[in-house]
């Protein structure tokens, strides 16, 4: 009898050790967004808006920063964000380019988040907005998506790896990348850092869900909890 009690006791308490440690572990971090403090819009003829899924977590678009100093327009997120100038219009076949610089990789969260340009805006700050863009990683990857309103997917459901695409060599350390979208006659194509690493077809691009036109408004894009720069933000017909 002393041995059965003894196994049930053991049992018992290699049950509720667990318990205790689970209990005392500490939290996780959510990959929530992080308002930035001092938010808002502080480049002159800029405009925002945050994603859907960004505004029913409760995040606003103070939440997010963006400013400019002597051409440089320099970003800081909270929640992920879009920034256009009405004023920056594109039709027909264009390329629209800008240098990414993020300064310290990773430096507002534990693993990356991308960012990169906007295409094809209509209808902006609204809720039927429609977009496209292309943006790419510090550690050597890319995505191609869109709003139209609802968010679709160009490419893989996961980032894509190009060699072309530069990696940081770790944590805090600077990474830049120089990303384009060239819109041609029946293309669209993403390229970072002068080579195309991905084309997709104005057919799956343009539509019904998707973009109303590869014609609009181009911008940036950023990821929530990402900090970086962008210069040379230009559009070139061709």
């Amino acid at each position: 009898m002393r041995l059965v009690y003894g196994s049930a006791f053991a049992v018992a308490l290699a049950l509720f050790v667990p318990s205790i440690t689970r209990a005392q572990a500490p939290a996780q971090p959510a990959d929530g967004a992080v308002a930035v403090k001092d938010g808002g819009i502080f480049a002159k003829g800029w405009a925002g808006k945050i994603d859907a899924q960004e505004e029913k977590g409760g995040q606003v678009l103070n939440n997010s920063k963006l400013s400019e100093k002597s051409g440089v327009l320099m970003v800081e997120t909270g929640p992920a964000v879009t920034y256009w100038n009405p004023a920056n219009k594109a039709t027909g076949n264009y390329t629209v380019k800008a240098t990414f610089n993020e300064a310290k990789y990773m430096g507002r969260m534990d693993h990356p988040h991308p960012y990169g340009l906007v295409i094809g805006g209509n209808d902006l700050g609204t809720a039927t907005q429609s977009l496209f863009y292309c943006a790419a990683y510090g550690d050597g990857t890319f995505i191609a998506r869109g709003f139209g309103p609802a968010p679709f997917q160009m490419g893989g459901r996961r980032p894509t790896a190009n060699a072309a695409i530069h990696k940081a060599a770790g944590k805090n350390a600077p990474v830049s990348q120089e990303i384009a979208i060239q819109v041609k006659a029946d293309a669209v194509d993403c390229i970072i850092n002068g080579t195309v690493v991905g084309t997709f077809p104005k057919a799956e691009l343009v539509g019904e869900g998707k973009l109303k036109s590869t014609d609009g408004v181009y911008g940036i894009r950023f990821a929530h909890n990402t900090e970086a720069t962008v210069t040379g933000l230009t559009m070139t017909k061709q």
